[in-house]
C-alpha cells in the first residue's frame, strides 16, 4: 500500500451526487499537493452523465473510482431499516474495510459537507487500535430527548456518542474485530429507528472511538463554540440544507463552493423549486424524529433492556442500584451486601506482621495470588492494556498513600501488578481493607485477605488506634500503603466518586505524598460468564502529590483531598472524553 494514497469515500444516489461533487471541489482547493487522492463513490444507481462530471474533476493528485454496491447488498438490502429521508447509501460505510482489504485506512465523508481544511491532516492523525476516528454528536449533547435515548437505549454516554458524517475508519480494527460481522449480528437482534447505521455504528465501537478535534466535522446544528473560519469540515446535518433554504445557517459557505462546479445550476434549481410545503414537511420529519427517540425511549422491550435479559440478573440488579445509588446521593454506600462484620479486636492483629508464622503465611498468600492473577490475565478475566506514568511510581524516594478507584474486587491486583513493575523490591505494598473483608471472609479470598499485607478497619477504637500507629510507622518506614479513598466499590462503575477524609489523614499525619491512581475502563470483545463484556483496564498513575510544609495538618489534608479529586476527575475527563457530572437530584429540588 503506497503512503502516499489517501482513499476517501462518499457514498449517494444519483440525486445526491451533486452535493457530493461541491463536496469533492471544496476538498480539492484545500487539499495538501504532496498525496494522491483516491476518491470512491460508492452506489447502486449513479447515471453516466452524472459520472462524467465527477470524472472531469480529475487531475494528477485526484483519481476518482466508482463502486457499485448492488451485489455486495445483496442478501442483506431488505433488512435494512430505513426512514422516509434515508436511502440504503447511508450503510454503505460499515462495508468499506471489507470490500477495500488493500487499506489500512480509509475516510468517509458525508455528500452534505464542506471541506474547508487540508483532508490529509485528517488522513495521517496517528488513532492508534481505535476501530475508527470521529466527532461528538452535538444532537445528542444539545438536545436532551436524544441524549437520553442514546443512554437510555443504547447505553452510551450522550457524550461519547459520534456523528457517522465524517469517519477516519481504521480499516484493519475493523477486520480484525469483524465490525461488518456485528452489524449483520445486530440487524438480526435489534431494529434502531432513529438515527439508524449511526446507532449500529455507535453500538458496535462503543469505547473504541478515537475522539477528533471537533472541527472535522462542524455541524449546523445549535451551539458552535468556535468561529466558523476554524472549521475543518461543515456539516449540513438534518434538514439544514442550503438548497432547500436560502436563510440556511452557514450557507454563503456553501454556495461559494457550488459556484464553482457544472451543477450549480441544477443545484439552484432545486433550491427554487423547494416549496412551502416541503419545508413543513421539513419541520414535520423534525417533530417526528424527535417524537420517536422519546418512542424508542420509553420502550420497555429497547435494545438494552433486551441485552439485560441474556445478562446474569444479580449483576443488572446492581448496576441498576448504582444507577439509583447515584440519583440519591449514596456514594459511600456498598451496593452489595458485605459479609456479616465482626468486630477486630487489638489482640486479634499484628498489622506489621512480625513474627515468622505471619511472615510465612504471608510469603504463601503471596505466591498463591500471583499464580491467581497471572491465570486471571491468561484466561482473559484481568485485562491490563496499560499503565501509564510507572515513572511517577517507581521514582518515590519516600513512603506513600496510593490512592486508586474501588470498583471491582480485582481491581487491587491491577494496583499490585503496578507496584511490582515499580521497582520497588526493598519496600513493600500494603493494602487498607474493610473489618468484615478481613474477620467473616473465608476460602481462599478470605486467606488472600488476612495475609497478603493487609491493614483492616475495625469498628473498635482501641484497634484503630493500632491500625493508624501502625499505618504512620510504615509510611515513614518508606513503604507503600493502598487506600481506596471513595469508600464504597461500585461495580464497573467508571466515574470517580467523592472522596472521604482517611488516606489524606494517614498521609498528613505521616507527612508523605499521595500517589494518586486512577483505572478506567474499556468494554472487550470478550462477553464474560455475567453476559457483560469483560473490561479492559488502563491503570493511570499521575505524580505525587506532596503536603506543603507552611500548611497545618487539617490544612494539608483538605488540599491533598481536593487535589486528587481534581487530578482523577481531569484523567477521567480526558480519557473518556466525557465532563464529569452526576444524576445526583438536589434534595431541595
Amino acid at each position: 500500500m503506497n503512503p502516499n494514497i489517501i482513499p476517501v469515500f462518499y457514498a449517494c444516489d444519483d440525486n445526491f451526487v451533486k452535493f457530493s461533487i461541491v463536496s469533492i471541489t471544496s476538498m480539492m482547493e484545500h487539499a495538501s499537493k504532496d498525496f494522491q487522492y483516491k476518491i470512491y463513490v460508492l452506489h447502486t444507481n449513479i447515471t453516466e452523465n452524472m459520472k462524467e462530471k465527477i470524472y472531469s474533476l480529475s487531475n494528477e493528485n485526484f483519481e476518482f473510482i466508482f463502486y457499485d454496491m448492488t451485489s455486495t447488498l445483496g442478501s442483506v438490502s431488505k433488512k435494512l431499516p430505513l426512514r422516509d429521508y434515508y436511502s440504503k447509501t447511508t450503510y454503505f460505510r460499515i462495508f468499506i474495510a471489507n470490500i477495500f482489504p488493500e487499506y489500512h485506512k480509509a475516510i468517509y465523508i458525508d455528500s452534505d459537507t464542506i471541506v474547508a481544511g487540508d483532508i490529509s491532516k485528517l488522513y495521517i492523525t496517528d488513532i492508534e487500535d481505535h476501530y475508527l476516528g470521529a466527532c461528538h454528536e452535538q444532537v445528542m449533547v444539545q438536545v436532551n430527548e436524544y441524549g437520553t435515548y442514546v443512554e437510555t437505549v443504547l447505553g452510551i454516554s450522550r457524550h461519547n456518542y459520534f456523528n457517522a458524517g465524517l469517519l477516519l475508519i481504521n480499516c484493519e480494527q475493523f477486520r480484525l474485530h469483524s465490525v461488518l460481522d456485528k452489524f449483520m449480528s445486530l440487524l438480526q437482534f435489534y431494529n434502531f429507528a432513529v438515527t439508524q447505521d449511526e446507532d449500529y455504528l455507535n453500538v458496535i465501537c462503543k469505547d473504541r472511538v478515537f475522539w477528533l478535534d471537533q472541527t472535522w466535522n462542524t455541524e449546523v446544528f445549535g451551539n458552535i463554540p468556535y468561529p466558523i473560519e476554524e472549521a475543518n469540515i461543515i456539516h449540513y446535518i438534518m434538514v439544514n440544507k442550503p438548497w432547500h433554504y436560502r436563510d440556511c445557517r452557514f450557507g454563503d459557505i456553501f454556495w461559494h463552493y457550488a459556484e464553482k462546479t457544472e451543477v450549480y445550476s441544477e443545484i439552484t434549481a432545486i433550491l427554487e423549486a423547494y416549496t412551502e410545503e416541503e419545508r413543513l414537511r421539513d419541520k414535520v420529519a423534525e417533530q417526528k424524529l424527535l417524537a420517536l427517540a422519546v418512542s424508542e425511549t420509553n420502550r420497555e422491550d429497547h435494545y438494552l433492556a433486551r441485552v439485560n435479559q441474556s445478562r446474569a440478573a444479580d449483576r443488572v440488579a446492581v448496576v441498576k442500584k448504582i444507577e439509583d445509588y447515584e440519583k440519591e446521593g449514596r456514594f459511600d454506600e456498598d451496593v452489595e451486601e458485605d459479609p456479616p462484620s465482626k468486630a477486630l479486636m487489638p489482640d486479634q492483629i499484628d498489622y506489621i506482621r512480625k513474627n515468622w508464622i505471619d511472615k510465612t503465611k504471608t510469603k504463601v498468600a503471596y505466591g498463591t495470588a500471583r499464580i491467581f492473577y497471572k491465570r486471571m490475565t491468561h484466561d482473559q478475566k484481568l485485562i491490563i492494556k496499560e499503565i501509564r506514568g510507572i515513572e511517577n511510581f517507581r521514582n518515590l524516594q519516600s513512603g506513600a498513600v496510593v490512592t486508586c478507584n474501588h470498583f471491582n474486587a480485582f481491581d487491587s491486583f491491577a494496583m499490585q501488578i503496578a507496584y511490582d513493575q515499580s521497582g520497588h523490591k526493598d519496600r513493600t505494598f500494603y493494602r487498607v481493607i474493610r473489618e468484615g473483608n478481613y474477620t467473616s471472609f473465608g476460602g481462599f479470598y478470605g486467606f488472600l485477605m488476612r495475609n497478603c499485607n493487609t491493614l483492616p478497619l475495625s469498628s473498635n477504637y482501641k484497634t484503630m488506634a493500632k491500625l493508624i500507629k501502625a499505618t504512620d510507622q510504615l509510611l515513614r518506614g518508606g513503604h507503600f500503603v493502598l487506600v481506596y479513598p471513595e469508600q464504597s466499590m461500585w461495580w464497573n462503575y467508571r466515574k470517580p466518586k467523592p472522596l472521604k477524609e482517611g488516606a489524606f489523614m494517614f498521609a498528613s499525619k505521616s507527612n508523605v505524598p499521595v500517589l494518586p491512581c486512577f483505572i478506567t475502563m474499556k468494554d472487550t470483545d470478550i462477553c464474560g460468564d455475567d453476559g457483560f463484556a469483560v473490561q479492559e483496564y488502563t491503570i493511570h498513575i499521575a505524580k505525587p502529590i506532596y503536603p506543603p510544609s507552611e500548611l497545618s495538618y487539617r490544612e494539608n489534608v483538605e488540599y491533598l483531598m481536593n487535589e486528587n479529586a481534581r487530578v482523577w476527575k481531569e484523567i477521567y475527563e480526558t480519557e473518556y472524553q466525557i465532563p464529569l457530572s452526576y444524576t445526583t437530584v438536589s434534595k431541595e429540588s
